[in-house]
C-alpha cells in the first residue's frame, strides 16, 4: 500500500524520554474503513487518524489495536503538538465525543475534555509507590485498570500505571483520559509519572466540570504500515 504513519512520543518527561507512541495519519480513500486493521498493525496504543484541517480546528477519529474510541488523551494531546510544530495553528479536535479545546503553556500542549468521556477505568490506589511499580501486569485478564498511589499528596504528584487488556493494551505507558478522570475525582490539579517515567499534568477547571490534559511530545518519525 504505501502507507506511512508519523509518530510522536507523547507525554515525554523534560528531556524528551519515555513517553507513549502515537500513531498519526491523515485519511485516504485507501485507509478508509480500514482504520481498525492498520491500528493492530501499527500496534501503539492508540493510532490517530486526520480527516479534516481547517481554520484552526482538526477532526479526527482514534483507534486502539480492537476498537475505536471517542475520545482519549495521549492522541488528541499528540496531534495537537504536531500540528502546531508544523505550523497550524490548532484550536481545538472534534472527535466522536465532542470537541476538544487545545492551547499551549510554554512548551507543553493542553487539551481540555469532560472527563465521563474516556473509558471506564477502575481506578485501584495502593500505599506507596514502590507498590505501583510492583505491580505484575499478567494479574489483568480482563477491564481497564489505573493503579496509582500519591508520591507526595499536599503537591500533587502522583505515581500510576494502567493495564487495559480489554482495550487490547496490556500496560499502557501513559493515558491522558485515566489521569483525566483522576483529576476529576480527586477534584485538584495533578503531576502524574506513569510507567517508566511519562510525564502528565492536569489542570481542573470549570469546578472540575472539565479537565486539562497536557505535557511534552518528542518527533519519532515515520514508519510504513503496509
Amino acid at each position: 500500500m504505501g502507507l506511512f504513519a508519523d509518530v510522536v512520543n507523547v507525554f515525554v518527561d523534560s528531556r524528551g524520554q519515555y513517553g507513549n507512541p502515537l500513531g498519526i495519519i491523515w485519511s485516504s480513500d485507501s485507509t478508509r474503513g480500514q482504520e481498525q486493521q492498520i491500528a493492530s498493525d501499527l500496534g501503539f496504543s492508540e493510532t490517530i487518524f486526520i480527516d479534516e484541517v481547517a481554520d484552526g480546528r482538526a477532526r479526527a477519529r482514534i483507534f486502539t489495536p480492537t476498537r475505536e474510541l471517542a475520545f482519549a488523551g495521549h492522541p488528541t494531546v499528540g496531534l495537537a503538538a504536531w500540528l502546531r510544530e508544523s505550523g497550524d495553528d490548532i484550536r481545538s479536535i472534534a472527535v466522536p465525543a465532542g470537541n476538544v479545546h487545545v492551547r499551549a503553556e510554554r512548551d507543553l500542549v493542553f487539551v481540555t475534555a469532560v472527563p465521563e468521556w474516556g473509558p471506564e477505568f477502575e481506578f485501584q490506589q495502593l500505599e506507596a509507590p514502590r507498590d505501583v511499580e510492583a505491580v505484575d501486569p499478567a494479574a489483568y485478564g480482563g477491564g481497564i485498570f489505573y493503579v496509582w498511589a500519591w508520591i507526595d499528596e499536599r503537591a500533587g504528584r502522583v505515581r500510576s500505571r494502567m493495564f487495559g487488556p480489554a482495550i487490547g493494551i496490556p500496560e499502557d505507558p501513559a493515558t491522558g483520559a485515566a489521569a483525566i478522570r483522576l483529576a476529576g475525582m480527586l477534584g485538584r490539579d495533578l503531576e502524574i509519572t506513569q510507567g517508566e517515567g511519562s510525564q502528565l499534568f492536569t489542570r481542573v477547571v470549570d469546578d472540575g466540570r472539565l479537565v486539562e490534559v497536557g505535557g511534552r511530545t518528542a518527533d519519532a518519525g515515520s514508519i510504513e504500515v503496509r
